[in-house]
């Protein structure tokens, strides 16, 4: 039985680089094909995503993908520049 939607609980915020790309490139077959709602911690996990929603003190603020959401320079913007700026470092 194929399964049509995935709900996830991304909890790589406690891993390093590394293997946070290991399971990103696991959960990237388990997405394929398929109606998926990740609660993300770390950003880089639904960069791929084909709709993000950020959620701010329990209310939608930000919708729309990577780049469009990078492009508005908002909450989004911010938050995947300070986690992106911690994988450099």
């Amino acid at each position: 039985m194929q399964i049509k939607i995935l709900i996830l609980d991304e909890a790589t915020s406690s891993v390093d680089t590394r293997t946070e790309l290991f399971i990103q490139e696991a959960l990237g077959n388990l997405f394929k094909d398929r109606t998926s709602f990740i609660i993300a911690h770390r950003l880089s996990t639904v960069k791929n995503a084909d709709t993000i929603i950020v959620i701010e003190n329990g209310v939608v603020v930000e919708q729309g993908s990577h780049f469009t959401l990078i492009e508005k320079r908002g909450t989004y913007c911010k938050l995947y520049k300070e986690q992106s700026i911690g994988l450099i470092v």
